[in-house]
């Protein structure tokens, strides 16, 4: 069996991205600086965008798909009377208008874009026709029809109106939410066009921004005091909004194994001390954290009264 190159690391490092590189560029400088076996990402940036990028290193990258699922915030400037084939500074332009809508009207139209809403992702985007990335259709001049699909956006804010031109917004959304398309949307909503010029990423799930490590501080020390895997939170903090139920030696091993185990043995943490719950206590098909003491073991799914593994933890 081919032996894997680098270091078999665990866990989570919060990058803050700079502008003009790709997400992937990213997890490739990672891997390298820190010499790692397997490295991913939870929620692609653009290029242009800044921001919390969650690196998933080995067994995190098991996480990945319950870090997306979390609730993300950004932070974008609006430029009113322009719009761009990619619908931000980076893209060429397709259109001008004079109308630049007042602070009432922009507030009179963020409901509208607010909720459960049908959002047409941009052209220019990771979303695949006919198998091939829609953006990569777009730069060869091919026309790129997306339908509309359903976006959740909690929370759209106007933070502040920097000038007639542009104006800041804050919002919280789901998964899967282009900001690009919102910014689109809001100024076709005010009677004009509009394109994003700056977009920052404040969090992704339990990952806030305060906790990110600048790109340029991410160097390998040459020295032996240095150890790569001190740099990255622990796997379990992706899953630390999972209920946990905790399991004896036995059924770690059962687990371990791709066996079920019955709810019936189950413990879940109420009020920081274990206690023993029926099967009944679960609603089904719950997604949980599988315990063993202290350690996480890996993720499991409640049904039919058992509990099923999900994602198994190697370490």
């Amino acid at each position: 069996m081919r032996r894997k190159r680098g270091l078999p690391l665990n866990g989570w490092l919060i990058i803050d991205k700079p502008s003009g590189m790709t997400s992937t560029q990213v997890v490739g400088y990672a891997r390298r600086v820190l010499n790692a076996q397997k490295v991913g990402h939870a929620g692609t940036l653009d290029p242009l965008a800044t921001g919390v990028l969650p690196l998933a290193f080995g067994e995190a990258t098991k996480t990945i798909p319950y870090v997306m699922e979390g609730t993300k915030i950004y932070q974008f400037i609006l430029r009113f009377g322009e719009s761009r084939d990619s619908d931000d500074a980076e893209g060429n332009v397709t259109g001008y208008s004079d109308v630049r809508p007042t602070n009432a009207q922009i507030q009179s139209v963020l409901p509208r874009l607010t909720g459960d809403i049908l959002q047409r992702p941009p052209i220019f985007s990771a979303l695949k026709i006919g198998g091939k990335r829609a953006y990569h259709m777009a730069r060869q001049g091919h026309v790129v029809e997306l339908s509309p699909r359903l976006a959740r956006v909690k929370r759209f804010e106007l933070t502040k109106r920097l000038n007639a031109d542009t104006a800041l917004f804050e919002v919280e959304s789901g998964k899967g939410v282009y900001m690009r398309a919102l910014a689109r949307d809001l100024a076709l909503a005010c009677g004009t066009v509009g394109h994003i010029v700056a977009l920052r990423r404040l969090q992704v799930g339990s990952f806030t921004q305060d906790r990110a490590l600048g790109l340029d501080k991410l160097v390998f020390k040459d020295d032996t005091s240095f150890v790569p895997s001190d740099l990255l939170c622990s796997v379990e903090v992706a899953l630390v909004d999972i209920p946990a139920v905790f399991l004896t030696r036995e059924e770690v091993l059962s687990v371990r194994q791709g066996r079920s185990v019955p709810c019936i043995h189950l413990g879940s943490l109420s009020e920081n001390k274990k206690r023993c719950l029926s099967s009944t206590t679960f609603v089904g098909d719950d997604i949980v954290r599988i315990m063993e003491g202290d350690r996480v073991i890996g993720i499991g799914r409640l049904v039919e009264g058992c509990l099923k593994p999900v994602r198994v933890f190697n370490f």
